[in-house]
C-alpha cells in the first residue's frame, strides 16, 4: 500500500499512477470514503467520550448512546470495509526513469551483452533439440497431470541442478559479490545472500499483504484450507518477516531461494505450447532483500548487475529491459527484465524479471526496521530472479552443434553438468 497521508496530499499523482498502469480505480471516490470513515470514527469517539462522562444514575442516556454508538460502528465498519478493498487497489508510484506505456511493447532496450551464435546450419528451437536427445517428455506428463506440465529428464536434469548449484554459490561468496559490485560501480553491502528452502504454501493473509496472490485466476488454491501454491519464491521469503520490527545492524537481509513454483497461465491458451517455456509448475532459484530505505535503489541496480554477471558467466547474449508502467506490475515502482537471445526462436525471451517495490508491500506486511538513530521505519523490498528454468532453454538453444548435440558452459561442469549432451545411440 502506498502512505495514505501521501495519497491524500498527491491525488494528482496518484491518479496518473493508475492512469499510467492501467488500473481502474476511482481515486476521487477513495478519498471521499477515507473523509467518510474518519469522520464516523471521530463521532464514535466523542460519543464514547460523552459515555464515559455520565454518571451511574443517567442510565436512559447511557442506554440511547450506546444505541447511538452501536450504529455508527456499525456505519463504520461497512464504509471502512468498503474503503480498504479500494485503498488495496492503488498502485505504487513508478519512479520517474520509468517509461509510461500501454503495454510491454513500449518496455525500453537499455543495452545488448554479447555477440549472437553463429551457426553453419538451421538452428533447432530447444523443444526439437530435447525431443531428439529424449530430454523432455510431454506426452506422458500431459496423460498424468494435463497440459502444460513436462517430465524433465537425464541430462537436462543434471544441467537443471548445476545451475541452481552456480547461481547459490555466486549469491553466498562475498568475494564474488564485491567483484560484482565493484564491476557495476556501486557502494552496496557484499554481505552474502542466506539459502532458504520455503514453503510451497502460503495463507490468504501474508499472501495478500505481499501484494502477489492477485490475479487469483493465475494462482492454485488448496480445496478446503486456507492456503495457496506459491507462484515464486518471493512470496513466500518476503512474508517471513511480516509483523516484525528487525534492527538496523542485521541489515541488508538477503535471501535466496528454491522452489517449485505454480502458476495456472490463465489467458494464455495456445501460446507456447511447445516445449517448458511457460509451464503450470517450474522450479525458480529466487533473490529478495530487505532494507533501509536511503539503500534500497542501490539494492535494486546491485540485484541487475548480479543477474548480467550469472548471464555473462554462461556466455549467453542478452538484452537489459526498462520495463514501462503498465508492464512493471501493481506494487512495483521499477522493474526490470533481462531477455535472452534463442536462435532457434529468432528471437530474445525473458529470463529473468528485478522488481523494486520500495515500502509499498512493507505497509501491508507491517515489516519495520529499527534504526540506529532510534527511530523506526518500514523497511523497503526488492527481489529478482537468480534462475528458472528458462535459461535451460537458452543454453540448448546457443550451444547446439550441427550434430544434434549440446556443448555446456564451463562454468556449470564442476557442478555436476555434463560436459555435452549427445544423443543416445
Amino acid at each position: 500500500m502506498l502512505d495514505i497521508k501521501f495519497i491524500r496530499e498527491n491525488p494528482e499523482k496518484v491518479k496518473s499512477a493508475c492512469t499510467s498502469k492501467n488500473i481502474k480505480i476511482d481515486v476521487d471516490a477513495f478519498l471521499d470514503l477515507d473523509k467518510k470513515t474518519r469522520d464516523l470514527q471521530q463521532q464514535i469517539e466523542n460519543l464514547r467520550a460523552q459515555k464515559n462522562k455520565l454518571g451511574k444514575e443517567d442510565q436512559e442516556k447511557g442506554r440511547e448512546l450506546k444505541e447511538q454508538l452501536k450504529t455508527l460502528q456499525e456505519n463504520f465498519e461497512a464504509e471502512d470495509k468498503e474503503r480498504l478493498t479500494l485503498y488495496k487497489k492503488i498502485p505504487n508510484i513508478p519512479l520517474d526513469d520509468v517509461p509510461v506505456g500501454t503495454s510491454e511493447d513500449e518496455n525500453q532496450i537499455v543495452k545488448t551483452i554479447g555477440k549472437k551464435p553463429i551457426f553453419n546450419f538451421t538452428p533447432k528451437n530447444h523443444w526439437q533439440l530435447a525431443e531428439q536427445l529424449d530430454l523432455i517428455d510431454k506426452d506422458r506428463a500431459a496423460k498424468v497431470t494435463g497440459a502444460r506440465f513436462a517430465y524433465l529428464k537425464g541430462d537436462l536434469v543434471k544441467l537443471q541442478w548445476a545451475l541452481m548449484q552456480f547461481g547459490v554459490e555466486v549469491l553466498t561468496n562475498e568475494k564474488t559479490l564485491a567483484k560484482i559490485a565493484k564491476t557495476a560501480k556501486l557502494k552496496v553491502s557484499t554481505k552474502p545472500f542466506v539459502p532458504i528452502l520455503p514453503p510451497l504454501m502460503i495463507r490468504t493473509e501474508p499472501y495478500d499483504a505481499m501484494d502477489r496472490l492477485e490475479p487469483r485466476e493465475e494462482r492454485y488454491k488448496i480445496e478446503g484450507e486456507d492456503l495457496w501454491l506459491q507462484g515464486s519464491a518471493e512470496h513466500v521469503l518476503g512474508t517471513m518477516h511480516m509483523n516484525e520490527t528487525l534492527s538496523e545492524q542485521d541489515f541488508p537481509i538477503r535471501y535466496v531461494g528454491y522452489a517449485t513454483s505454480f502458476r495456472k497461465e490463465a489467458g494464455t491458451y495456445g501460446k507456447d505450447m511447445e516445449g517448458i517455456i511457460r509451464m503450470h509448475q517450474f522450479d525458480k532459484l529466487e533473490m529478495e532483500s530487505l532494507t533501509v530505505a536511503d539503500e534500497s535503489p542501490k539494492e535494486h541496480y546491485f540485484m541487475v548487475a548480479i543477474q548480467e554477471y550469472l548471464m555473462q558467466q554462461l556466455g549467453l547474449p542478452y538484452q537489459v529491459i526498462l520495463k514501462c508502467t503498465a508492464d512493471i506490475g501493481k506494487p512495483n515502482a521499477r522493474g526490470i527484465d533481462i531477455n535472452v537471445w534463442l536462435p532457434g526462436q529468432d528471437k530474445y525471451r525473458e529470463t529473468h524479471t528485478a522488481d523494486y517495490m520500495t515500502d509499498y508491500q512493507a505497509r501491508r506486511l507491517q515489516t519495520r526496521v529499527k534504526r540506529t538513530s532510534g527511530t523506526v521505519q518500514l523497511v523497503h523490498t526488492n527481489d529478482a530472479t537468480a534462475f528458472s528454468q528458462r535459461p535451460l532453454i537458452a543454453i540448448l538453444e546457443n550451444y547446439q552443434q550441427k550434430d544434434g548435440s549440446i556443448k555446456i558452459p564451463k562454468v556449470l561442469h564442476k557442478f555436476g553438468a555434463p560436459k555435452v549432451i549427445k544423443t543416445k545411440k
